[in-house]
């Protein structure tokens, strides 16, 4: 059996790709919608968008299905507080779902691709 190990490239050799050089192919911003709260009925709650968030905790949901993977981008694009806010109001899962698929719509997700995420 031949083991293959990395060589290490000294700093001013050549690389393969830059991803300091990756920059956002379209337009980043945030998500704004109305959600009634108990003191407020035009509650605003903000998301960024999909493309910003932080893929690691997002891999890491994925684990856990398309459900957890869902509530872990929800969690991450609003922030901890809004979050906690957004949760004091019971939501029905078709308020939930149309939510979701308006998220996705305007960071220009295609219907399966969290979804395609999740099984990997």
């Amino acid at each position: 059996m031949t083991t293959r190990t990395a060589t290490a490239r000294a700093d001013d050799e050549v690389f393969d790709f830059n991803l300091n050089a990756v920059k956002a192919e379209s337009d980043l911003k945030p998500f704004v919608f109305l959600w009634e709260g108990e003191n407020d009925p035009n509650r605003r709650f903000t998301m960024q968008h999909l493309e910003s968030l932080n893929s690691w905790p997002l891999m890491a949901a994925a684990d856990n299905g398309d459900a957890g993977a869902m509530a872990a981008c929800f969690r991450l694009a609003m922030g901890q507080k809004q979050w906690a806010e957004f949760q004091e109001t019971p939501l029905p899962q078709y308020k939930l779902k149309a939510l979701f698929a308006a998220y996705r719509k305007h960071s220009g997700a295609s219907e399966g691709e969290l979804e395609a995420s999740s099984d990997s």
